[in-house]
């Protein structure tokens, strides 16, 4: 059963997410776009227990899927999420999975260990995107898969800012 703190924490942590979704997308040529919102997914997955984050990441799925728009650029429904962005999603929802796993590994919460957690939750989502991809366009696993290279650069600073906030934040408190 989830305490009152635990509660207003993902509640507050949905939040975030879905003000991240206010920002713009940038269009970049190709049908998926780079967006801020999986920065608050990494936040999500590093501060929370595998649970409650893959809970306050299904909610927010959710509540798209119902017609909400809550993706970035205020997107939302279902046409939103079976689109080409829908693996990217599902990558979203397995991202705590894969952040936990890697943490076993990984006993220290330093800047560079947290890095490599988050890099496991970027690796699965854009494995996810690209099978999806592959699927939803009809292409070959190598081009979907080589379009993603163009999100790396960003996901990596993304990444980094991400462990560091994530650094500071352990340092102050623990949530898990």
């Amino acid at each position: 059963m989830m305490n009152a703190k635990q509660l207003s924490l993902n509640a507050t942590l949905l939040a975030l997410l879905i003000i991240l979704g206010m920002t713009p997308p940038i269009a970049i040529g190709l049908p998926v776009p780079i967006v801020l919102q999986n920065f608050g997914i990494f936040l999500i997955a590093g501060l929370l227990n595998t649970r409650s984050a893959t809970l306050v990441i299904a909610t927010f799925l959710t509540l798209t899927a119902l017609g909400l728009p809550l993706l970035s650029g205020m997107r939302g429904g279902l046409p939103v999420m079976i689109g080409p962005t829908g693996g990217y999603l599902l990558g979203w929802l397995l991202t705590p999975i894969s952040v936990a796993a890697v943490q076993r590994l990984l006993a220290t919460k330093t800047v560079p260990s947290l890095s490599a957690l988050l890099l496991g939750g970027m690796f699965v989502t854009d494995l996810a995107g690209t099978i999806w991809l592959t699927i939803f366009y009809h292409t070959p696993f190598t081009v979907a898969l080589l379009s993603n290279l163009v999100y790396i650069p960003g996901d990596l600073i993304k990444i980094v800012a991400c462990s560091v906030v994530l650094t500071a934040v352990n340092r102050a408190v623990s949530f898990k």
